[in-house]
């Protein structure tokens, strides 16, 4: 029963968040992820398409050669493929900045700013998404092994739709770990209390994770050399990805938005973090 209930809690929160957003015109937000996502993608997308000529006359040569193509291509991929990801970490700050005020317009709640506190919640949250990160990837790698066996296509057996929901889980923790923070939970206890409450990060996450895995092509953005060809395809192709990259942006907002406002429902923030700790120490013991 906590599962679901949590679960509708989190599900709630994104309609909640979205009201909330609107009304407390939060929405300018959106602007930074949008603006940093394009910036990245276009600095990988020059190291793609303005590579300097070579030239190698001997192996030692075609070797360092091969080498330094191989490392600008890997920078230029990981710059235009993986935008979306580095965005999130990227805003790491703002993000904790917008829950601090999403916090205080719902309970009154103050933080006061600290230089000091600021490289804490960095540090926290690399940590954090480091462990994510790590403990993601070796659940991936399990289920699919389990799933090649017998099976000449991973892909189409059942179990590897667990990857999506594992995925789901950790975003979301990543959210609400903001929240907890300010909680005064160190990582140990982040990590059990999102345990308990895993139908919540869930929750957050699954919307989050439909929003920035949207098959969004930024070249459609920046290419405009099939324009005269045929302009209407192009028109109809650009704004449709001018759409699924709004809808990207939007997703690190609206999660932390919809993480904080669920946590408020769940605990309520105006309480002590004697009485969120106690609260799943009690249900360990």
């Amino acid at each position: 029963m906590r599962f679901l209930k949590n679960t509708w809690i989190g599900i709630k929160s994104y309609r909640k968040a979205l009201i909330f957003i609107i009304e407390h015109k939060l929405y300018w937000y959106v602007a930074i992820p949008a603006i940093l996502m394009l910036g990245i993608y276009k600095i990988g997308h020059s190291f793609l398409v303005n590579k300097p000529t070579y030239e190698a006359t001997n192996m030692n040569e075609i070797s360092w050669l091969l080498i330094q193509l191989f490392v600008e291509l890997s920078i230029s991929i990981a710059l235009m493929r993986f935008a979306k990801y580095l965005v999130v970490i990227i805003l790491s700050p703002l993000i904790s900045h917008l829950s601090q005020k999403v916090e205080y317009e719902l309970t009154g709640n103050r933080y006061k700013f600290e230089f000091s506190q600021l490289l804490h919640d960095i540090k926290r949250g690399f940590r954090i998404a480091i462990r994510n990160i790590m403990w993601e990837y070796a659940f991936f790698i399990i289920i699919y092994l389990l799933a090649k066996i017998g099976s000449t296509s991973a892909e189409a057996v059942p179990i590897v739709i667990v990857i999506w929901f594992i995925s789901f889980y950790y975003y979301g923790f990543s959210f609400l770990d903001y929240v907890n923070e300010r909680l005064k939970l160190n990582v140990e206890q982040s990590i059990q209390f999102t345990r308990k409450n895993r139908g919540l990060a869930l929750a957050i996450g699954a919307l989050y994770s439909l929003l920035i895995w949207v098959p969004v092509d930024l070249t459609a953005l920046f290419d405009w050399s099939t324009f005269s060809d045929n302009p209407f395809e192009f028109l109809y192709r650009f704004m449709v990805n001018l759409l699924l990259w709004i809808c990207a942006s939007f997703a690190p907002i609206w999660a932390i938005v919809a993480a904080t406002i669920s946590m408020n429902d769940l605990v309520d923030l105006k309480k002590t973090r004697e009485i969120v700790v106690s609260d799943f120490s009690n249900e360990r013991a």
